[in-house]
């Protein structure tokens, strides 16, 4: 059976993005990646990262309207995990996005919570 490995990271809608990575920067401790104004990497004492970041309030990248955020979890093997969703009946999207990053693929949780899987690429 597939399973998850961890959690790859956070993301959440927020009104204001920097200004809200600046507050969790400055009362947190929160270090925000080269280049970017509301995204925070922690790295691993093994291979692999966790992110944080904050989505403009209008994003349309983690499903309904509503949703405030969404989980991404790492697995070794996407297209498997994603089968095995399909045949439990859980409603997986069709599309598979590929970056730089890695493969990723969403499915919804019996919530209707959008879910983000993860397949890293090497040396991530």
């Amino acid at each position: 059976m597939e399973r998850v490995t961890g959690v790859g990271g956070v993301f959440f809608k927020s009104k204001e993005p920097a200004a809200l990575a600046a507050w969790y920067r400055d009362h947190l401790g929160l270090e925000l990646e080269p280049g970017s104004e509301a995204v925070s990497v922690f790295r691993w004492s093994e291979p692999g990262t966790t992110t944080w970041s904050a989505f403009p309030e209008d994003t349309q990248y983690l499903g309904r309207a509503e949703s405030r955020a969404m989980f991404n979890y790492r697995v070794k093997n996407l297209d498997r995990m994603l089968a095995q969703l399909r045949a439990d009946a859980v409603f997986v999207d069709d599309r598979v996005e590929i970056s730089k990053f890695g493969r990723f693929g969403w499915a919804i949780d019996p919530e209707g919570n959008r879910f983000e899987l993860w397949e890293p690429a090497d040396g991530l």
